[in-house]
């Protein structure tokens, strides 16, 4: 970056009072709490968020430092709870994201299917997209999830929203657009299922083994006993 655009030291040293200032309300805000979904907590804490990444960009751009705090971001997070304190009304948004694994096993569940309750047989099951039509036509969104195996389908990403209401929406009101006007302080709870979930915890574990490992190396070292008879050199080991 050029001197011309650097940040001046008084402009890192207000970031850095910032994000103190900031500090403080936060825990101001977390000492006086009123519940665990307090918005005052949660204005706080996006406040001391932003505080710390202006100091942190500041502070490469002017020093090319970095600061040793990861603050987890809050776009992919939930606001607190804002919705009717009793719910008229509750919708279930749900995605599922599959893959279409093996594709022959797909046509001839299809076909079999079109066989069995279509007299017309239009053929649709010919085509990936018509044999899925198919699928999820006769089958519950619930049952295809349970037996996607089966179906050729391998499952990839998926998470269930519940969102409350003061009153049921009107009929057809929300079809052209179902997910298009989703309030997230609506939300009452959400179910997320990833294979990245999984990836941390096997990160997780082999940290763990990792560790294990190391320690029975330690042990090893520690329990060798030496032949009394033989004549060895001192070993240095370092640990």
């Amino acid at each position: 970056m050029s001197d011309a655009v650097q940040p001046t030291a008084a402009e890192v040293r207000a970031a850095a009072e910032a994000v103190k200032t900031a500090l403080d309300r936060h825990l101001a805000a977390v000492e006086r709490r009123s519940g665990e979904d307090d918005p005052a907590v949660y204005e706080a804490f996006n406040e001391l968020a932003a505080a710390a990444e202006a100091y942190d960009e500041l502070l490469y751009d002017r020093y090319d430092e970095v600061t040793p705090f990861e603050i987890p971001g809050t776009e992919d997070s939930l606001p607190p709870y804002a919705g009717p304190e009793e719910p008229n009304a509750v919708s279930v948004l749900i995605r599922r994201d599959y893959a279409v694994a093996e594709p022959q096993r797909l046509l001839a569940q299809a076909q079999r299917i079109e066989a069995a309750d279509y007299e017309d047989h239009a053929e649709a099951s010919g085509t990936v997209h018509g044999a899925l039509g198919l699928l999820f036509g006769e089958f519950e969104p619930d049952e295809i999830a349970s037996r996607h195996k089966e179906f050729g389908l391998e499952e990839g990403d998926s998470t269930l929203w519940v969102t409350a209401a003061e009153d049921p929406a009107e009929p057809g009101e929300w079809l052209e657009a179902p997910f298009e006007s989703v309030d997230a302080q609506q939300v009452v709870c959400r179910f997320d299922v990833s294979a990245v979930f999984d990836d941390d915890e096997l990160d997780e574990l082999d940290e763990i083994d990792e560790i294990d490992e190391a320690e029975d190396v330690d042990e090893d070292v520690d329990e060798v006993e030496l032949d009394d008879d033989e004549d060895l050199e001192p070993l240095d080991v370092e640990r």
